[in-house]
């Protein structure tokens, strides 16, 4: 049997109950500051090694992968099918947990979290752009961008916050807009802007420009190597296209679970 694909599980995770307003909430770490993201990695990874069985046949999806990534650091990974991006993404965003190894992400081991502060590190931490966009079809490009907000029971919905996420990807005009009224570019800018809403340290996008045109795919880029350098979101993208593996200041390969640094 193959593992889940990375929008399966998140869609399970994302269905589960809402955290309530007296919810225990991990708390900030108080070493987020210029010093803390210059000397701390964001990502950590430790040996990690990861397999799922296909009947009785083991299969392999990472082995012994090593990584750090860093405050504003960008990086691609590409690989071919079933070369372990996915499972790497899904290890990243705590809907995995490795088989050995440590994951330590923003100064917290995963193996150390309960599923409920897992949930609590997705929701305040974590970002994800998705390759077709799983824009909420009855709701407004607003109502998507706010959603996650929502889920975590912000204070800054409704308000100058989303307004100022949409002005970000130039698409205030289309606050009241439905997603079936948008482009393909301009569906993947909202959706950017939903991964943004929550100020997370860190983006995970699988394969964000595969649905789209070459040129709104590389406006596309441009949007998330901005938004790393403007918020210091550490970015994480998957990717099987060579020409958008050279976006970023970090690159890798991944191939039969085996990441390789090819950054130059």
């Amino acid at each position: 049997m193959n593992p889940p694909t990375f929008f399966d599980i998140a869609m399970l995770k994302l269905r589960g109950k809402i955290i309530p307003d007296n919810s225990c909430y991990i708390k900030p770490n108080p070493l987020r500051n210029i010093f803390f993201f210059m000397t701390t990695p964001i990502i950590q990874f430790v040996d990690v090694h990861k397999s799922y069985r296909n009947g009785a046949q083991p299969i392999t999806a990472l082995a012994s992968v090593n990584l750090r990534l860093y405050a504003g650091d960008f990086a691609t990974i590409i690989g071919p099918s079933g070369g372990g991006k996915t499972t790497l993404l899904n290890l990243l965003a705590g809907l995995d947990l490795p088989d050995r190894g440590q994951i330590i992400l923003n100064g917290r081991k995963m193996s150390d979290l309960s599923d409920h502060d897992l949930t609590l590190l997705r929701r305040e931490e974590i970002g994800i752009v998705f390759q077709f966009f799983n824009l909420m079809p009855t709701l407004t490009v607003m109502e998507n961008v706010e959603l996650p907000l929502l889920l975590a029971h912000s204070s800054r919905t409704g308000g100058e916050h989303t307004k100022t996420l949409l002005d970000y990807v130039g698409l205030w005009h289309r606050a009241d807009s439905f997603p079936a009224e948008l482009s393909g570019g301009e569906m993947q800018r909202v959706a950017i802007a939903r991964a943004l809403a929550h100020r997370p340290a860190i983006l995970l996008a699988d394969e964000p420009t595969g649905n789209l045109d070459s040129e709104n795919g590389m406006k596309i880029l441009d949007l998330m190597r901005q938004a790393s350098a403007d918020f210091q979101t550490t970015v994480v993208l998957a990717t099987h296209n060579p020409q958008v593996a050279k976006i970023g200041s970090r690159h890798f390969e991944i191939r039969d679970g085996k990441l390789t640094d090819k950054t130059p």
